[in-house]
């Protein structure tokens, strides 16, 4: 398969977007602006927007497959969870099956991102919305936000395969989600794929030692917080979180109100999210073995844990895109990162293949929209790619940097504002024909009434924004320490934050200093 030549623009008049969530929704409205596609394609297998953001809940009734260990990034299509649905109950019908896909949403889930650094740029949360809204809220947001294009939205349709024909196009075969699975598959062509499928389905825990048998022995002890939902459901129980992300942080934190101090959190590095130290709480290394005899469990430092009744795996996921598991060379090897790729958005061999939101410790909504910038205005041919060997040196360059596993596609701060604000600037560079100019000239020329640019203005984040993305974690912190009374604050000044009394003083002791 070749690469592009260098400076080469592609030519695109069709596009499929895998995924109704935030990133494909952007994405659509990124590419709907440029004015320059007779087809905009969303497949989405739910029935409704959102994507990870559809809370799904779990019953004792409801089987789901906590494959113990999960190391293999390749397993197969998501697959549907039926229950019924209420909905036609409203109609006096008779109660219909429903098609649900797993999502990692628990019942008490908030945001850990303010609402104000987390939001879409052209979209206002609601004024009664707490600071760090409910998982309920984002879902209601992102069904505005989805408005205007939903339209072109496929639901209930699964993809099953996307590859490469002869012509250079993209077949992608799709087919409906239904009980029977024997609905006819269809197949159409695209110019050009968005995966905007998301990657929160494959979870990962790892092959520790003893940890097979020990799992067959006392079958459902080990767990992943893809199936939490609920603290109860460890009451009085002597429970183990394995890693410290923000799902660890905040699944522990909820488990620790209910199961049998201390709670045990199994952890490799220190938590990046600011987390409470606690008697009720015993920090653990790594677990180096399960022993069956006892329900044992012993750690890296040599402690052994017996009488285990739960083992809740926050590990984060696999990067699986079973529908492109034919792609040569592949995207998905060991499913650490997504390989090939330029600028963690394009597929170098076949840059019409592109893949929003794959990174890590950011703030994914500015996200989404700062990358549909750059991948609507690139399929437009308005934004030229580098040839594969600049590509390929990019994508070396950050395996040296970052290395080639997990970190890989990781930006934390600032490397995450300063990467939203250079795609705002790479997709800007190509508003203005044969000039670079500033967001500032650009938006302050429409403004007195000049050339409007063609296509939709990334977002880009100036101090203000800097500041809160520095500071999430501890406002984060001082939220949770309102306890119910969370549930009223809706302003970063209700929890004790305030930027302009910061810079403020910032100035005063700048001033302060100089004279």
């Amino acid at each position: 398969m070749g690469s592009l030549s260098p400076e080469q623009s592609l030519n695109i008049d069709s596009v499929c977007i895998i995924g109704a969530g935030p990133s494909g929704l952007a994405a659509a409205k990124y590419l709907l602006a440029e004015r320059a596609f007779s087809r905009v394609t969303i497949v989405e297998q739910r029935s409704s927007v959102g994507g990870i953001w559809n809370y799904v809940p779990l019953s004792s009734g409801v089987s789901v497959d906590a494959t113990v260990p999960q190391t293999n990034p390749h397993a197969g299509q998501d697959q549907a969870i039926w229950q019924h649905s209420n909905a036609s109950k409203v109609l006096g019908e008779q109660d219909q099956e429903a098609a649900a896909f797993l999502t990692p949403l628990y019942d008490r889930l908030e945001t850990n991102i303010p609402r104000g650094l987390m939001g879409f740029s052209d979209l206002d949360w609601p004024p009664e919305c707490q600071l760090f809204p409910k998982h309920e809220a984002v879902l209601e947001y992102i069904e505005h936000y989805a408005e205007d294009v939903r339209h072109l939205i496929r639901f209930s349709t699964q993809v099953l395969d996307v590859r490469l024909t002869k012509d250079r196009v993209w077949a992608v075969q799709m087919q409906n989600v239904s009980r029977k699975d024997c609905d006819d598959i269809e197949e159409l062509t695209f110019d050009a794929v968005v995966v905007a499928s998301g990657h929160f389905n494959v979870p990962y825990i790892p092959d520790v030692s003893g940890i097979r048998d020990w799992s067959e022995v006392y079958p459902g002890v080990i767990s992943h917080s893809k199936f939490y939902r609920k603290p109860e459901d460890f009451a009085d129980k002597k429970v183990i979180v394995v890693g410290n992300s923000a799902s660890g942080v905040d699944i522990g934190a909820q488990v620790q109100g209910y199961c049998r101090w201390p709670l045990l959190v199994s952890s490799k590095s220190e938590a990046y999210l600011v987390d409470d130290i606690s008697s009720s709480k015993l920090e653990k290394p790594p677990i180096a073995e399960y022993i069956i005899k006892n329900r044992s469990v012993r750690f890296e430092d040599g402690s052994i844990e017996s009488g285990v009744d739960a083992v809740l795996y926050c590990t984060g996921y696999f990067y699986s895109f079973p529908f492109l598991d034919n792609l040569t060379p592949p995207i998905v090897t060991s499913g650490e990162r997504v390989d090939n790729l330029y600028q963690h958005i394009f597929y170098r061999p076949q840059p019409s293949l592109a893949f929003p939101v794959l990174n890590q410790k950011i703030i994914p909504f500015p996200l989404a929209e700062a990358q549909a910038a750059v991948i609507a205005r690139v399929f437009s041919g308005r934004l030229p790619l580098p040839g594969g060997d600049e590509m390929e040196a990019w994508e070396d360059g950050v395996k040296n940097e970052m290395g080639d596993g997990r970190n890989f596609h990781v930006l934390k701060f600032p490397a995450d504002a300063d990467y939203i604000n250079a795609m705002h600037d790479w997709a800007l560079s190509a508003d203005r024909v044969g000039s670079r100019t500033s967001h500032n000239s650009t938006m302050n020329a429409e403004h007195k009434g000049g050339p409007r640019t063609i296509g939709k203005t990334a977002p880009y984040w100036g101090e203000n924004e800097y500041w809160t993305r520095e500071r999430f974690p501890a406002i984060k912190k001082a939220f949770q320490d309102c306890g119910e009374e969370r549930h009223s604050k809706r302003t970063l000044a209700d929890v004790g934050f305030s930027f302009e009394e910061w810079k403020n003083a910032k100035q005063e002791g700048v001033s302060g200093a100089t004279t």
